[in-house]
């Protein structure tokens, strides 16, 4: 019996079957669910934020005292510059404006992830010193996509979809002339790092180390180097956390 024309046939479903298996698993990785979610974004504000109003940077990665922080979407107008950060997620998500860490909860498995409010805080502050914008014009904003629910009362500022649209358009006072707005753009324009994969990878490496409990790193606010300090007295006393070696011209502290 000839069994050429059923190998020929099982090789023709391997053919398409393992790249699709592969593409599923990709499309399930992290890297690929933040890139969907981030197009999804830019297409939402494709249709409906006007362009001449609304100008937009995608991708932003600028140098800072301690590294680099990326942003996912900038949106500068005559009301004031939009920083939205991008969470494409699914289940259920718990979480409060001051929580460290939010909660996913997917069927049975529960994920915690940083509270998206505090890792935008930092994309203010960097677009903040490279600017030398008035905080009050800078304005944070959170975006859900991926079909999730909010299980807790969430601030006005963390919208679902295209939620962010509406969010942004309900500022209308006036705080910049479009020169200005124009300015800013070439600022951040000439001032961003490349958007290359070697950007991201010193990124990413910048994230790692900064994680690191043992690796050296930088004040934030002045650039001296941060070291390690003991709580002195307090409830707190003994405990161990990062300083700033410029104390006290430079009361900066953070988390070890």
């Amino acid at each position: 019996m000839d069994f050429t024309p059923v190998i020929a046939q099982v090789w023709g479903m391997l053919a398409w079957f393992i790249p699709a298996v592969l593409l599923l698993g990709l499309l399930k990785s992290p890297w690929a669910k933040g890139h969907i979610g981030e197009l999804l974004v830019r297409l939402f504000a494709h249709w409906q934020l006007d362009k001449q109003t609304y100008r937009r940077l995608h991708n932003v990665t600028l140098n800072t005292p301690d590294g680099t922080t990326q942003i996912d979407h900038i949106f500068l107008s005559p009301y004031g510059l939009f920083v939205l950060e991008t969470k494409n997620m699914s289940g259920w998500i718990f979480g409060s404006e001051n929580q460290a860490q939010w909660t996913q909860k997917l069927y049975k498995r529960t994920f915690k992830f940083q509270n998206p409010l505090r890792q935008n805080y930092k994309h203010l502050k960097a677009l903040e010193t490279t600017l030398g914008v008035s905080p009050e014009h800078l304005h944070s904003v959170i975006t859900f996509v991926g079909g999730s629910t909010f299980k807790t009362e969430m601030p006005a500022n963390v919208t679902q979809g295209i939620g962010f649209i509406r969010y942004i358009q309900s500022f209308q006072q006036a705080v910049f002339s479009a020169a200005e707005v124009d300015a800013m753009l070439q600022a951040l324009q000439s001032g961003r790092r490349a958007p290359t994969l070697a950007t991201h990878r010193e990124h990413v490496q910048n994230l790692k180390r900064r994680s690191d409990p043992t690796a050296e790193r930088q004040c934030p606010k002045c650039g001296s180097a941060l070291v390690i300090r003991n709580v002195k007295s307090g409830v707190k006393a003994g405990q161990q956390f990062w300083g700033c070696s410029g104390f006290p011209r430079c009361r900066t502290m953070q988390n070890l």
